[in-house]
């Protein structure tokens, strides 16, 4: 290292604390507050003290009468416990006019242009602010406490379809442990005092005190139930005093791993049996069909017996469903069919499992039949007994775009079993964006690369390799995943979910410790040594290189989309959400 080498204090987790203005007598009060009075400070080690988790994981914010206190549909990196007020959840959708969203600040014509001549020379040039964590994080519309109304209140009022949650309940824990979208619109009702905990602080609470553990998993499942049956097309007939008893009936389950990326790894050299031996049976082919399935996280493979092994016929995502096909055969049959294929856990899922007589009564009965027949698509030899009119009339013609759209069956006619196998081992069905590279269009003339170093501090976020399949290519970049396993280990938060969907790293709150990229499956995130403005490395006072943790953002501040898309000249390069195979397999089969 250079003598003239700028030297700081390695990040730490807490450099930059949650609110900047908690302090010990503001903690001190929340102490004598439930849930946390009902704490033993002795369970938490020295180095995560409880006190020191409040005050650094958490912020008192204060809303006004019907201030916005977060939006259906954002991501959420937080959860929410009520210290005094009220706050009102919406259990409908509220007109998006309603909500006031911010559009994210992109770069204009003019400051792209200019990048040509300001970006540095070197890559990963970084002043002394943006390697110490001395600023904000990076997506302002959720973690900075902004003024937004609820905007037309005759729209968005519905008293019977609204809930109010008072001192000392907790709201929000889904999206935060999930990493999953907003599952209501809530708003401060007469003014409210709330505790924002950021999920760091809430896991670190979680896993040392049994209680509030017990309550949250509890209030997870509660909620995740609600959301899902509200939601869900199915389901959307029914009144309120209906989907309590639905979901009084209905079963929530977990299979597989929650931190399923360790696993995975070292599965990645196995023997395709070994790596479907380790997925879980959810439901195995040929047994009863008890119920109907619901996807409420994550993914699951639906495979059948062929030959010797099993052939993987679709993949499952939220929202979607498993055993309606046979449910409804099975309605009018002389002869009840066994399930005809096999659902598995992929890494891990959340699923809704309803009994066959409670979808008989709020759904087989209730619904037209040609209504119910869209969410279905016949598989194998039933398939050839409905359209023989043995059982059922031939299901309504419908694409699987529009069947996924309905929370319909997964897809099944648009990619060929070779590629559905490659994506599902490989675990791509996660992306949202993942980065396809048609090889036999790609000159490797690396205009992608140039492009994204350009946007990207002249360092690009993005390697043009990856596993191969045919002559496409899944490159290694973000993917922006629907189950972003990465953000799970981060101790700051600075790798998070914007609330718009991109997946992003805060410069100012990494602390390089590496936890992300070691997370990520796909090895799509990079370490990189960061240099001071004179273009020498940053270290500490040991002299070892600081650390970055850098990875695609998906250009989030470009207003034309990806760089390396609009640069490729060829038409080879694309940005796919894997779970649009019409679109995917279009491009595919270009």
């Amino acid at each position: 290292m250079s003598d003239t080498s700028t030297i700081l204090d390695r990040p730490k987790r807490w450099d930059q604390p949650f609110g900047g203005d908690m302090d010990d007598a503001t903690v001190d009060r929340l102490l004598l507050g439930s849930p946390f009075r009902e704490m033993d400070p002795a369970e938490f080690p020295a180095h995560l003290s409880l006190r020191e988790i409040l005050k650094n994981d958490t912020r008192v914010v204060r809303y006004e009468d019907n201030d916005i206190v977060v939006r259906k549909g954002d991501y959420g990196n937080s959860a929410f416990l009520v210290l005094s007020g009220k706050v009102e959840v919406f259990l409908f959708d509220v007109p998006s006019s309603a909500l006031g969203r911010r559009e994210r600040r992109r770069k204009g014509l003019l400051r792209s242009i200019a990048r040509l001549w300001t970006n540095p020379s070197l890559p990963e040039v970084r002043d002394r602010d943006r390697v110490r964590a001395t600023a904000e994080l990076a997506d302002a519309d959720e973690n900075v406490h902004m003024k937004i109304l609820v905007q037309d209140l005759p729209i968005a009022m519905d008293r019977q379809r609204t809930a109010q949650l008072s001192e000392g309940q907790l709201f929000g824990e889904l999206a935060a442990l999930g990493r999953i979208p907003r599952g209501a619109t809530i708003r401060a009702v007469g003014g409210a005092e709330l505790l924002e905990i950021r999920w760091q602080g809430l896991r670190e609470l979680r896993a040392r005190s049994a209680a509030l553990r017990k309550t949250v998993d509890e209030q997870y499942r509660k909620n995740a139930l609600g959301i899902l049956l509200r939601d869900h097309p199915l389901f959307k007939h029914l009144t309120f005093a209906e989907l309590e008893e639905v979901a009084r009936e209905a079963v929530f389950e977990t299979y597989g791993n929650f931190e399923w990326y360790g696993s995975y790894k070292q599965l990645l050299d196995a023997e395709p049996a070994q790596r479907l031996a380790a997925e879980p049976v959810i439901a195995r082919e040929g047994d009863h069909p008890d119920g109907l399935i619901l996807i409420r996280a994550a993914f699951a493979r639906v495979s059948a017996v062929f030959g010797n092994g099993s052939r993987t016929i679709s993949y499952l995502g939220v929202n979607q469903m498993y055993g309606l096909e046979e449910l409804v055969h099975n309605q009018t049959a002389d002869t009840p069919a066994p399930l005809q294929t096999t659902l598995r856990a992929v890494g891990y899922v959340d699923i809704l499992r309803i009994p066959t007589s409670v979808v008989e009564k709020f759904v087989l009965s209730r619904l037209p039949r040609e209504q119910v027949l869209k969410f279905v698509s016949y598989p194998r030899q039933l398939r050839t007994e409905v359209e023989a009119g043995r059982a059922e009339p031939a299901p309504v013609a419908t694409s699987p775009a529009r069947a996924r759209e309905a929370g319909g069956p997964g897809p099944s006619a648009t990619l060929d079993p070779g590629t559905l196998e490659f994506l599902v081992d490989n675990r791509f069905i996660n992306g949202v964006a993942a980065m396809l590279i048609d090889t036999d269009r790609c000159t490797r003339c690396d205009d992608c690369v140039r492009a994204c170093a350009t946007a990207h501090d002249n360092n690009p976020r993005f390697i043009r390799h990856g596993p191969i399949y045919g002559h496409h290519m899944v490159t290694n970049a973000c993917m922006h995943c629907a189950d972003p396993v990465c953000m799970i280990g981060c101790p700051t938060g600075a790798i998070h979910r914007s609330a718009q969907g991109p997946v992003v790293i805060d410069d100012q709150t990494c602390i390089g410790c590496q936890t992300c990229a070691n997370s990520c499956p796909y090895g799509n995130i990079r370490m990189v040594e960061v240099r001071d403005e004179q273009g020498e490395f940053i270290v500490d006072k040991r002299q070892l290189p600081i650390l970055k943790a850098t990875k695609c953002d998906l250009c989030v501040d470009e207003s034309g989309g990806p760089s390396c898309v609009r640069a490729c000249p060829h038409d080879a390069l694309q940005r796919v959400d894997m779970k649009d195979t019409d679109t995917l397999a279009q491009w595919l089969k270009r």
